[in-house]
């Protein structure tokens, strides 16, 4: 067994805490070793004055951080699993997933209560397609703006006043411990998360028995099945963030697993949304079930529409 490790991440706040998490899990459960942390910048990281449905393709935190996978440089790689595309490279796999944080999505302001107290008109930042869909369908009275950055940033921005409010993922900011004046914490029933929103995904290569071994310790089976269901949700819409898609998975009594799905039109004006039960044993065939039950009822029309724009 090796002694000493590299961990791939991102240089966000919020992504080095990810790593260090994964970190300080591994060296609890095994003193004896050393974990480094190797900061990677992704092409996601680099363009930040672009809307992310403009910049295009999938991987984009992702891509350069399993180049150094690929070559050695870096032993695992600790993400946001809703960052990582279905299809991994030859050569990886998700060795680990976690225990999951709270999936949902949470708004935040400097003075309004939720998001019924918001006046007509105010201002809301995200980066997400997905949220932009569900927010305008709700409340089409809104403006809604793009807000990149990481969540410090997106919080420093909300503290100056260029936005009344804003949506963040409430696992960001229970992580780094931030909060804001009013937050209004959002049901993943009513408002449907980003596929694989609150866990971790740990990528590393498929060959390499140790690191395999000490990430299987890490494992919680249960947030696996909810992301494998998900996840194959999001392969069979072959989706990406040019769309707003969303995708959440809970496990029931009885071994049973209910997946919810939505594919929407950007500005909220229709949303498709399906849920389906069944049995845990093989989660990424229900996801994809309920995905083409989608597609069926109008959702490939409206991927068509918006991968067409998002070309132009």
């Amino acid at each position: 067994m090796r002694k000493h490790l590299v961990i791939a991440t991102r240089g966000s706040q919020l992504a080095l805490w990810q790593a260090k998490f994964v970190r300080e899990a591994l060296c609890r459960l095994h003193p004896e070793l050393t974990i480094e942390l190797s900061v990677i910048k992704t092409r996601g990281d680099i363009i930040l004055d672009v809307p992310l449905a403009k910049v295009g393709g999938k991987g984009l935190f992702v891509k350069e951080i399993e180049d150094a996978l690929l070559c050695g440089q870096a032993d695992l790689a600790v993400h946001s699993i809703k960052d990582v595309p279905m299809f991994l490279p030859e050569g990886l796999l998700l060795g680990c997933v976690p225990k999951r944080e709270d999936p949902r999505d949470t708004l935040l302001s400097m003075q309004y209560e939720g998001l019924e107290a918001l006046p007509k008109g105010a201002h809301v930042g995200t980066s997400s397609l997905r949220r932009q869909a569900q927010l305008l369908s709700l409340r089409p009275d809104l403006q809604v703006t793009s807000l990149r950055g990481n969540v410090d940033t997106r919080l420093r921005k909300l503290r100056e006043g260029a936005y009344d409010a804003i949506l963040l993922a409430c696992a960001g900011i229970t992580r780094l411990g931030l909060e804001a004046p009013k937050r209004q914490d959002l049901d993943a029933g009513v408002f449907l998360p980003a596929v694989g929103q609150g866990a971790l995904g740990i990528e590393c290569r498929e060959d390499d028995y140790d690191v395999l071994c000490l990430l299987a310790e890490l494992e919680d089976g249960p947030t696996r099945v909810c992301v494998e269901a998900e996840r194959g949700f999001l392969a069979e819409l072959d989706g990406g963030c040019q769309v707003p898609i969303a995708g959440h998975a809970r496990l029931l009594e009885g071994e049973k697993l209910e997946v919810h799905g939505l594919v929407g039109e950007v500005d909220g004006s229709c949303l498709l949304k399906a849920v389906r039960q069944g049995e845990s044993s093989d989660p990424e065939a229900l996801g994809r079930a309920l995905a083409r039950e989608l597609l069926d009822r109008g959702a490939r029309s409206i991927l068509a529409k918006l991968y067409q724009t998002a070309d132009k």
